[in-house]
């Protein structure tokens, strides 16, 4: 088995990830790793710097610095919310909106826009080992900002609609969210692609 480290100190995240790559051709091996193909799925948290740029160059710059750290296999994550009538801003730069005016001063971004529409996006990198080429995976949910409904436990979850249902991502059962979110359809890429890796 090959060993690939997903650097995430986020539990939650983890635990989203676990649940959506187990829900294909994968199992529990009973500690932390989990198996997809013949690849076993650990993880560590590292402090990666981040640069600005697009969503890509983001993802490509944090998996090969993550690489360079484990000098071995990393997927990294790097998730975006973007706003139609911000030209998809914020984007890359969500935690820190998130973290500088919290979730109302993300709905009041949108006050004076009759546009309330949104597009979560997930990249994730997978890279071989130091000097390897990153490839990205990336899943796109098309949704729209609304007031806070559901548990604030998890990022922006709960102002986030997805289109075509009437709860946010915070409201879901988890087993909905995970069928249909942009972290899940990035990551059935990864696993079609770890899968493919025999």
């Amino acid at each position: 088995m090959t060993k690939i480290t997903f650097v995430t100190g986020n539990a939650n995240k983890l635990k989203e990830v676990v649940a959506i790559l187990s829900s294909g051709p994968s199992s529990a091996n009973g500690d932390d790793s989990h198996s997809v193909g013949k690849f076993t799925i650990v993880n560590q948290s590292i402090d990666l710097d981040e640069i600005q740029g697009s969503i890509e160059d983001v993802t490509i710059h944090k998996a090969r610095a993550a690489a360079d750290t484990i000098k071995g296999p990393v997927l990294v994550e790097d998730t975006c919310l973007g706003f139609n009538a911000y030209n998809n801003l914020p984007g890359p730069y969500i935690k820190w909106f998130l973290q500088s005016i919290g979730l109302q001063g993300l709905v009041n971004m949108l006050q004076g826009f009759e546009d309330k529409s949104a597009n979560a996006i997930c990249t994730f990198g997978y890279c071989s080992g130091p000097g390897g080429e990153v490839k990205l995976f990336q899943g796109v949910t098309e949704g729209r900002i609304v007031p806070s409904r559901g548990p604030t436990n998890f990022g922006w979850d709960s102002v986030f609609e997805p289109k075509g249902f009437d709860q946010t991502y915070a409201e879901m059962d988890k087993s909905v969210k995970n069928t249909i979110s942009h972290r899940y359809r990035a990551l059935d890429k990864v696993r079609d692609f770890l899968i493919s890796q025999e």
